[in-house]
């Protein structure tokens, strides 16, 4: 990652700074409900923009279902032997039954 500080781009850090800061002035100039107001979306305006600034980074929708594809024929694979002790199973109790 580039300039990162604990897996946040310098950028983001120096917005963070500048939010604080514009906070701060905000309470010591401004009346305290509309700093208030300022503060907050101040602080959800960053508190995005960290949330996203990973966002291209996660693996994609096809990504995801094809490791999700890799992990059903791994397990269809593993249990085969058992799904077709059911299958003989369940073919012998139809057997018996049609007998009737």
């Amino acid at each position: 990652m580039r300039g990162t500080l604990g897996g946040v781009s310098g950028r983001l850090v120096v917005w963070g700074v500048v939010v604080a800061a514009g906070s701060v002035a905000a309470f010591l100039l401004l009346d305290p409900i509309l700093a208030t107001f300022l503060a907050v979306v101040g602080a959800c305006l960053w508190l995005l923009a960290l949330l996203s600034s990973t966002w291209d980074q996660h693996p994609s929708f096809e990504q995801r279902e094809l490791e999700r594809a890799r992990k059903r024929a791994a397990h269809r694979e593993r249990t085969k032997e058992a799904r077709a002790r059911d299958r003989a199973r369940w073919e012998a109790h139809q057997q018996r039954r049609s007998g009737r």
